[in-house]
Formats: C-alpha cells, sequence, structure tokens
C-alpha cells in the first residue's frame, strides 16, 4: 500500500474513531453542526497538520476561549495536554502572566504609604495559587475522563497540593503592598479545615477572606457564585484591582475588576 495513502487512512482512523461519550473530540461537535466540509477539510489535509499540532491548536484555543464548555480533553491530545501541563513551558507561561501582573501594579495608584486599605486583590485556588497536577499524575486523567468529585475531595482533604509555580513570591508581593488579598474559590465550605492547612503549608497566610461555597451557593454556576462575590466585596467600599485565576468563570459577569489574568488550564472547563 502506497505510503501516503496508509499515513491518511491511519489519520483518518485517528479522527474519526470515536466509540463513546468520554472520547470527546472536536470533528464530533464539528459534524452534529452539519460541517462535514469542515471534518473532511482537516482529515484530509492530515499529512501536513499532524496530531501534534491538532492537539496544540486545540489547547490553544481553549485559552482564548473559543473552546467552551468541553466535558473532557479529546481522547487523542490527552497525553500532549499532559506534557504541556508538566512542563518547564507551563512554568513559563505562569511566570510570563507573574511578570504581567507585576507591570499592571506600575499603573496603580496605590502603595504601601498610600492604602487606605481598600484595595483588593481576587485569588483563585485550585491550578491557580494550589496545583492539581499531583492528583491527575496519580489518577492518570489530565481531563481524558470527567473529574470524580468525590475521589478529587478525598485528595484535597490530605492537605498535599503544592503551590503552583511563582505564585508564592507573587501573592506575598501583593500582600506586602498593603492590599487585602481575598480568595474565591469553588471549593466547597466543609473542606475549609483541610483548604487553609494546605495553604499555609504551601507558603500562603494572611489573607483577608477565604471565601468558599455554602449551602446557598452549591447550585449555582461558578460565574454567577463568583460575580455575587465581587459584588459583596464592591458593596463593601473595596476597589478590585485585579483578578487572577485559571478559569473564565472567575471573570464573567459583574462587576468587573481593573484587571483580569488568565493561567494556563486545559485539563478542565469549569462554567
Amino acid at each position: 500500500m502506497d505510503r501516503s495513502i496508509f499515513l491518511s487512512l491511519a489519520l483518518a482512523s485517528l479522527f474519526i474513531g470515536v466509540v463513546s461519550a468520554r472520547d470527546w473530540n472536536i470533528l464530533n461537535q464539528l459534524k452534529s453542526l452539519g460541517s462535514s466540509s469542515s471534518q473532511h477539510g482537516l482529515v484530509s489535509s492530515g499529512l501536513s497538520t499532524n496530531l501534534k499540532r491538532y492537539c496544540e491548536s486545540w489547547r490553544f484555543n481553549v485559552e482564548v476561549h473559543n473552546i467552551r464548555n468541553f466535558d473532557v480533553v479529546p481522547q487523542e491530545c490527552v497525553s500532549h495536554v499532559q506534557n504541556y501541563m508538566t512542563s518547564s513551558q507551563y512554568e513559563d507561561d505562569v511566570e510570563r502572566a507573574v511578570d504581567e501582573v507585576i507591570l499592571h501594579f506600575g499603573s496603580m495608584c496605590c502603595s504601601k504609604s498610600k492604602c487606605d486599605g481598600m484595595d483588593a486583590w481576587i485569588f483563585d485556588i485550585d491550578d491557580t495559587l494550589l496545583s492539581t497536577i499531583p492528583y491527575h499524575k496519580s489518577n492518570g486523567f489530565f481531563g481524558g475522563e470527567k473529574l470524580n468529585s468525590t475521589k478529587f475531595e478525598d485528595w484535597i482533604r490530605k492537605r498535599k497540593a503544592p503551590s503552583v509555580p511563582h505564585m508564592v513570591k507573587l501573592y506575598h508581593e501583593i500582600r506586602e503592598r498593603g492590599i487585602k488579598i481575598f480568595l474565591i474559590s469553588s471549593r466547597k465550605e466543609y473542606l475549609r479545615s483541610a483548604t487553609v492547612d494546605n495553604l499555609i503549608q504551601a507558603g500562603y497566610y494572611g489573607w483577608s477572606n477565604l471565601i468558599l461555597r455554602g449551602l446557598e451557593d452549591e447550585q449555582k454556576e461558578v460565574k454567577q457564585y463568583k460575580s455575587e462575590k465581587r459584588t459583596w466585596l464592591t458593596s463593601l467600599g473595596y476597589r478590585v484591582w485585579g483578578v487572577m485565576a485559571d478559569q473564565w468563570s472567575s471573570f464573567a459577569g459583574c462587576p468587573l475588576p481593573k484587571r483580569t489574568f488568565k493561567l494556563p488550564n486545559s485539563i478542565y472547563y469549569v462554567a
């Protein structure tokens, strides 16, 4: 069999061979919309668009919020996502985001000697301050399966999540400027003790408030829940200079902060 025909068939089999709901694939999404021409175009150009480039393109479009509401990472891209999230490139990308936060400080009027105590900064926790990478390593998921909330909460209770690279330094630089730090997380209220212990062990302390989901918040989408908490902070008179998180839902809704800073994370999508 001609080599080019063999490669084309192999790629077509790789992209189209979806057998279950967990094998989510962007091509299926296009097909469900009737975009057969788009599917055909991608498969037929398989020789020039190899799997690595396809998966990197998928990951990039997640980060810029073109791809939304995915349940799991496409099965053919799980190893690619794992390689990225455990790579030095991921750490470099986080560091670049941290650098931009530092530059943002240069435009702020608030300094430690001038702050009136009403300047605020918001951090998410999971994959913003504390990394869930060890959980995914031990379970082998990296987005290839839906998150098992029971297993994940059992892991949280172990209090062993490390800090996200470069974030401890940034956290304390913000705090030392006299800016109040608020942690707004989707973690449940009953995980408060484990969360506090883990944060302190990872090097974070001195926050002004740690806000977790109470019973009244559990049925709300994350974007609604976090928007309501920002509204509450501003109602108290706080000026929110920035929000840093790994999910777009942490920034959605009003009131808008002066700046938002997104950390890379294509393992899961939280609405």
